[in-house]
């Protein structure tokens, strides 16, 4: 197996985070100049499961779940130098918790929540753990940063998102948010390196490494990300030329945004070139703004091929095993798609100021199934959000949405309809 050049770095003790924790409390203390933000969020969800779903046998229906976050921001800048850190405090409970603690190959091994088991550095801790609830805290971001007129140097635990997808994004590998997800406020952070440089024409270079263990503990180049992107502009138009190397595979990506016929399209080419062949991912989207019924409207549309996906709309257990690399993707959290071509539309209406409606369909081409997805986000006050979300999932037995095919005959791993509801205050 090959091995990075870099030192081998030991994971801290688990009772680091609490004295690291003490230790920025005291510099709070003692410095007058540093900014302290957060929030603390409440949210509840409620999922159907249809009578053939075999997720029936393993929980209750419709599944409930309830958690909270507090999140504390805090960060300090002097003469170019800057550093940031964001604690969290996670506790969730519920039967959707318990169905992932206790069968976690039924949800591709997704976990209930953020782990450091694959960082470069462990800033989490597992207060309490048990199968129906589980309170974790932990480090999101962590990093020092420096700054001049043309340069930016990141160095920690941060956060990066790249790509022009507004839907569907495969360019944006680093801990990217699934399409369907309603509260996208904070990417989970990784350990990483990041530089940005600006030129005097406005283009500017980026280069990030982020750093990863595998299995052994070790950081090593078949777990590591690498990337340099260049972002131009040309004819009036913006584009993107990135390459790198992501978990031992090259990646190419080329990309760019046009503002054409009062309207602004952006589009994606990746190419990822690994031992096994290449593979192609694209994403072309068109985004347009208006006024009616004296009402603020955009909407979208956006064409994916996600080329590591099946194109038949074959996704039973055997189809998944031949097909790897598409399931390691999804269990390292970077794809939430298993077919090829998808069509997402959305329509967002300011109903007030304070308050948007958002209406998405996303729609598998392969195999005609969809889920609609309704999506309130009122501003309350000036420091109180309500977000509310239905989702309602539609296609035949054996589809994705419709609910893939399981090992037991007559069985499927469906989901129903589904309700999420949450309540932020800011401070």
């Amino acid at each position: 197996m090959r091995r990075s050049s870099l030192r081998r770095l030991e994971r801290a003790p688990r009772s680091s985070l609490l004295a690291l924790l003490g230790l920025l409390a005291l510099s709070c203390q003692q410095a007058q100049a540093i900014d302290l933000r957060g929030h603390v969020k409440g949210q509840l969800t409620s999922v159907e499961l249809p009578r053939d779903s075999l997720l029936r046998d393993f929980s209750d229906d419709p599944q409930r779940d309830a958690g909270g976050e507090l999140r504390l921001n805090l960060q300090d800048r002097l003469d170019g130098w800057s550093w940031y850190v964001d604690y969290q405090l996670l506790a969730f409970t519920g039967d959707r918790l318990e169905l992932r603690q206790r069968n976690p190959e039924l949800d591709f091994g997704a976990t209930a929540l953020p782990t450091d088991d694959r960082r470069v550095f462990d800033l989490e801790h597992r207060i309490h753990d048990a199968d129906d609830s589980v309170v974790s805290h932990r480090l999101d971001r962590f990093y020092l940063a420096y700054s001049s007129a043309s340069t930016v140097v990141n160095i920690g635990r941060q956060a990066v998102s790249w790509g022009n997808g507004l839907i569907y994004n495969p360019v944006d590998f680093f801990n990217p948010f699934n399409p369907a997800a309603v509260d996208t406020e904070y990417k989970t952070g990784d350990d990483m390196i990041y530089a940005q440089y600006l030129f005097a024409s406005g283009d500017d270079l980026q280069g990030v490494w982020v750093g990863r263990r595998d299995a052994d503990n070790d950081i090593t180049d078949e777990v590591t990300s690498s990337a340099l992107k260049y972002h131009g502009f040309a004819a009036g138009a913006e584009y993107d030329l990135l390459l790198g190397e992501h978990f031992d595979e090259r990646v190419l990506a080329l990309g760019g945004a046009l503002d054409f016929a009062e309207a602004l399209w952006r589009a994606d080419l990746m190419h990822v070139d690994s031992d096994d062949g290449g593979v192609t991912s694209a994403v072309l989207n068109w985004s347009y703004s208006w006024v009616a019924f004296e009402r603020n409207l955009s909407a979208v549309i956006e064409l994916h091929r996600n080329g590591f996906g099946i194109d038949d709309g074959d996704y039973s257990p055997q189809a998944l095993a031949a097909n790897p690399d598409l399931v390691e993707r999804i269990r390292r959290g970077e794809l939430f798609t298993l077919g090829e071509r998808y069509l997402g539309t959305s329509l967002t209406i300011e109903l007030h100021p304070l308050w948007q409606l958002t209406t998405t369909l996303f729609g598998n081409l392969d195999d005609d199934s969809s889920l609609l997805q309704l999506f309130s986000r009122h501003d309350l006050a000036q420091d109180r959000q309500l977000l509310l979300a239905l989702n309602l999932p539609a296609g035949d037995d054996g589809s994705e949405f419709g609910g893939i095919d399981s090992a037991v005959p007559g069985r499927t791993l469906a989901l129903g309809t589904s309700l999420f509801a949450q309540l932020a205050w800011y401070f």
